[in-house]
């Protein structure tokens, strides 16, 4: 069978209309390879060029000017960068960042993994080359730069109100060696801002409709509730009043399996004197 490359919209995003571009003129250029164009630009590898030509990756600042002089394009990739550069997220995410950024209040739960708004710097990083394995060192800078920068409305004057619930396999998970989770954990329960809750949800909670998955609910100024939803490939935008109730309804059920703050910050704690126990080197019995 063929390969059939995505459909890219260059409507999209500037970062789409970057990655059309440039396939465009790789077609236009008697349908050169990407190969080729490894060859041509000398310091890209192909898998790097294709995530930035299917929109996945973002285009690091010296590739626009090679690209304008491969193809002669007079400037045209440097212009769409200055656009691009400042669209941090994929185009199927930029309606959640915008949302984030807008709200006062923040909801979420996490099934899979410490949420990225109380990650440390070295569990996003773990966390993200675990999601995108194949990133270059610049890649993968520029992915945690964009996850931390998330965290600084928390700490802004204005901040929203966060609350959390944690699945406990978020906790039991390692993310990194075992000091990184403690350092994690440790972050949490230290925690003290009176702008952010923090619930578990036990094992003994039992199934529940959010299983495998994370949920945000996000209250706005002057407009009704929004809802996300997130896989481990892809989320969804929910804004249709009957979907946004159906999600406030698993939240607050959610919320009352949780274990009370009090109690999930003694959780927390014990876990990470777990991870001290499992860290300490044997000792053999006389």
């Amino acid at each position: 069978m063929a390969f059939k490359p995505n459909k890219l919209d260059p409507g999209r995003s500037a970062r789409d209309l970057f990655g059309w571009e440039m396939r465009n003129h790789r077609q236009l250029a008697d349908n050169m390879s990407l190969d080729q164009l490894t060859e041509i630009l000398g310091c890209f590898s192909k898998g790097h060029l294709a995530r930035i030509e299917r929109a996945e990756s973002m285009p690091p600042p010296d590739l626009p000017a090679k690209l304008d002089v491969a193809f002669g394009t007079d400037g045209r990739f440097g212009r769409i960068y200055l656009l691009a550069k400042n669209e941090k997220f994929p185009g199927k995410y930029r309606q959640w960042s915008e949302v984030e950024a807008k709200a006062e209040a923040i909801e979420e739960f996490s099934a899979a993994t410490i949420p990225g708004l109380l990650q440390t710097p070295e569990v996003a990083r773990f966390s993200l080359l675990a999601g995108h394995p194949h990133a270059t060192p610049r890649e993968l800078d520029a992915l945690v730069s964009t996850r931390l920068d998330r965290q600084k409305r928390l700490v802004s004057p204005a901040p929203p109100h966060c609350w959390f619930i944690l699945d406990e396999s978020t906790l039991r998970r390692p993310i990194g060696d075992i000091a990184v989770m403690r350092q994690q954990l440790d972050a949490i329960t230290s925690d003290h801002r009176s702008h952010i809750t923090v619930q578990v949800l036990p094992f003994a909670a039992g199934v529940h409709a959010e299983m495998g998955g994370s949920l945000f609910l996000y209250s706005m100024p002057g407009r009704p509730m929004v809802a996300w939803e997130e896989g481990a490939r892809s989320g969804e935008l929910i804004e249709d009043s009957e979907g946004v109730a159906a999600r406030r309804r698993s939240y607050d059920l959610l919320r009352a399996m949780a274990l009370s703050p009090r109690e999930s910050r003694a959780m927390i704690r014990h876990i990470s004197k777990e991870y001290g126990r499992a860290s300490e080197p044997s000792r053999e019995l006389a």
